[in-house]
């Protein structure tokens, strides 16, 4: 018996300090997905991403989510943001645009996605990790958000438990709405950083604020601003015609 309970108790401060040198290593994440993924967009992909259907965001956002304005063609996906049926059918917003997310939510590591965002004063092009404001998160949240208003411009941001103010305003040096290109931001316990064509354009440390800490899921979403959000976007005019942004691929890379 006496030996048993020796080897528990030495057994336990094993685990017990590989837990904390993991720990001082990489936080741990509550269900934070590890696997990395390459997603081509060739079409829906239900084992990895859901469509975000029938249903609408708050105040700021003037689409409801359709399935309908999803698109897939040649390997390209295209989120389209049009009126048609639109309020009845739009969760009484005035327009209809689509979203596209993972079904589970990724921790550290990097995220990225070749796209080409939609011109137009208003429009918001996006690649974003969100957690949600569910039981054991704390509302986090990770941007790259292209301005339809400015697509010479990127921002980036970051919100941890719900306070954002982070906002940074990248100079691109080209158009991201006439091609494709790659964006990415890679997170870690320390820093966040952002990527244009593989180039680091900048880095949050958590001295202008705390840092994300919860897992969230990748998004990604085309959307016109309403309400309080226009101070931001601008106000959306609808050309008569639809809008799309396009996206490539979408990967994630968990950190090592």
């Amino acid at each position: 018996m006496n030996m048993l309970m020796n080897f528990r108790r030495n057994m336990t401060a094993v685990l017990t300090a590989g837990t904390l040198l993991c720990g001082l290593l990489l936080p741990i994440q509550a269900s934070a997905a590890d696997v990395a993924f390459n997603e081509p967009l060739n079409g829906t992909n239900p084992n990895l991403f859901y469509t975000s259907d029938g249903w609408g965001n708050g105040p700021d956002f003037g689409v409801g989510w359709k399935a309908a304005n999803q698109e897939f063609s040649n390997g390209i996906m295209a989120l389209r943001l049009d009126k048609a049926g639109c309020p009845a059918s739009c969760s009484g917003k005035n327009y209809a645009s689509a979203e596209y997310a993972t079904n589970v939510k990724y921790g550290y590591g990097r995220v990225e996605a070749r796209l080409k965002a939609a011109k137009g004063t208003g429009l918001v092009t996006s690649l974003f990790t969100y957690s949600g404001p569910g039981t054991g998160t704390s509302n986090d949240e990770i941007d790259i958000e292209i301005l339809g208003k400015d697509t010479t411009k990127m921002e980036t941001n970051y919100f941890t438990n719900g306070v954002g103010q982070h906002s940074t305003i990248i100079n691109l040096g080209f158009d991201a709405s006439l091609d494709f290109h790659n964006y990415a931001f890679e997170w870690s316990p320390t820093s966040i950083k952002w990527y244009v064509d593989g180039q680091l354009v900048h880095t949050e440390n958590g001295s202008r604020g705390a840092l994300p800490t919860s897992p969230g899921h990748i998004m990604v979403n085309l959307w016109s601003g309403a309400g309080p959000a226009e101070i931001w976007t601008g106000k959306f005019n609808y050309p008569g015609t639809p809008v799309r942004a396009y996206y490539d691929w979408i990967k994630f890379t968990p950190a090592n």
